[in-house]
């Protein structure tokens, strides 16, 4: 469900994405001004959605219209993709392929049986 255009609000998972494109100085961001990126090729930040089916998502995605920057890749623990959003932002699409689905790499620090690193 998606509730839009400006900003957009998007229902996943119990909850809502806000998308928001920018904007000037408010109350409690007085000096700020939120702007998309001036260079495309160039990002900050960027969203990360997790998803059972990477390949089912980026067909899903694609027929809709989203612009991938390319299929789904197959990493060490994970297949991955990018979506450019029309604001020029960037969503990691990605599926653990991990069989437990709790990779945790090497050089962290180890996890404790309540799920918290030690």
């Amino acid at each position: 469900m998606v509730f839009g255009p400006e900003p957009t609000n998007v229902a996943l998972a119990n909850s809502f994405i806000i998308i928001n494109g920018g904007g000037g100085p408010t109350d409690d961001k007085p000096t700020v001004t939120l702007a998309t990126p001036s260079d495309p090729n160039r990002v900050s930040s960027f969203l990360n959605i997790v998803v059972a089916d990477v390949h089912a998502v980026y067909a899903e995605l694609s027929a809709r219209g989203a612009q991938f920057l390319t299929p789904p890749k197959q990493h060490q623990y994970e297949i991955r993709c990018y979506i450019r959003d029309p604001d020029g932002y960037i969503i990691e699409v990605g599926q653990t392929t991990d069989p437990p689905g709790d990779w945790w790499p090497a050089d962290w620090p180890p996890i404790n049986h309540a799920g918290q690193s030690d």
